[in-house]
């Protein structure tokens, strides 16, 4: 018998509900709309598709072309939060000195605006079994990493690193009292960075099973992937490592790239 793939669902469209200045470099959009209690009550950490509508555009004309295209302007954001019995959802935008069509977006928006809304995925990191902990974000990657750690348990026990752009940055995360924090300034993201690689090298590794939540700048992260797999001997079933963003490419090239680079990541990695 021959059977098709279901078709593809249309986004949801949602409403602003509010927006927030959390820190000088990023900014909270509450979405809003009755299909929100229907999405998973657990999904915090997990990525969305946000399309965002053209200037002007009316949210009978955005959702006429989601419908039936062409399909509107895609990023890749994560869930910071939800809350199901309100209807209310949390994406987290890193204000950018040349902001993007989601970053610009975000920067204007007000309770008279909506977006498109897919998704989300599953969380990264919910099964925690292991003995240690590494979590390791910059700005774009905070969302994933703040919701992993405030559903950890909490005799949970590690290290989080953090690189973010000025010290008001930092943001309260309710994590568990075994899971140091550390706090890097980074003023200028879209240069290349080490100070996490430089931080996580010096640490004292554990014993036991290790599993990391790493992601933010490519450049960054593929560092940090080598540094765990190939040094550190983390099991690759527990070495999660994503890279967000490139320097200097958009997400349309970074995500082209993203796939040759792991690949051969992994080619490599395989002969240690």
């Amino acid at each position: 018998m021959i059977t098709s793939n279901p078709p593809e669902r249309t986004p949801l469209l949602l409403s602003v509900l509010r927006t927030a200045r959390i820190t000088p470099n990023m900014i909270r959009v509450t979405l809003t709309g009755p299909a929100v209690s229907g999405l998973p009550a657990d999904c915090a950490g997990g990525h969305c598709k946000l399309l965002i509508p053209m200037p002007g555009q009316t949210r009978a004309e955005f959702l006429a072309q989601m419908q039936n295209g062409p399909r509107p302007t895609t990023r890749t954001y994560t869930v910071r939060s939800i809350r199901c019995d309100t209807n209310e959802i949390d994406i987290d935008f890193v204000a950018h000195d040349n902001p993007g069509p989601a970053s610009s977006w975000a920067e204007l928006a007000t309770d008279l605006d909506f977006c498109g809304f897919a998704g989300p995925g599953r969380p990264k990191l919910t099964r925690f079994d292991a003995d240690w902990y590494l979590i390791a974000a910059d700005m774009s990657a905070l969302p994933l990493a703040s919701a992993a750690l405030e559903i950890m348990p909490k005799d949970a026990r590690g290290v989080a690193v953090f690189e973010i752009m000025s010290p008001e940055d930092r943001q309260e995360i309710i994590a568990p009292r075994g899971i140091v924090q550390h706090w890097i300034v980074n003023p200028n993201p879209h240069k290349a960075s080490t100070v996490q690689e430089d931080l996580i090298t010096r640490l004292d590794w554990p014993n036991g099973r290790v599993k990391t939540l790493i992601a933010g700048e490519t450049s960054a992260v593929r560092s940090l992937r080598f540094l765990v797999r190939a040094q550190r001997a983390v099991d690759r079933k527990d070495a999660y490592a994503s890279g967000y963003w490139h320097i200097g490419m958009t997400e349309d090239g970074h995500q082209q790239v993203k796939r040759a680079q792991t690949d051969a990541d992994e080619a490599a990695l395989a002969t240690y």
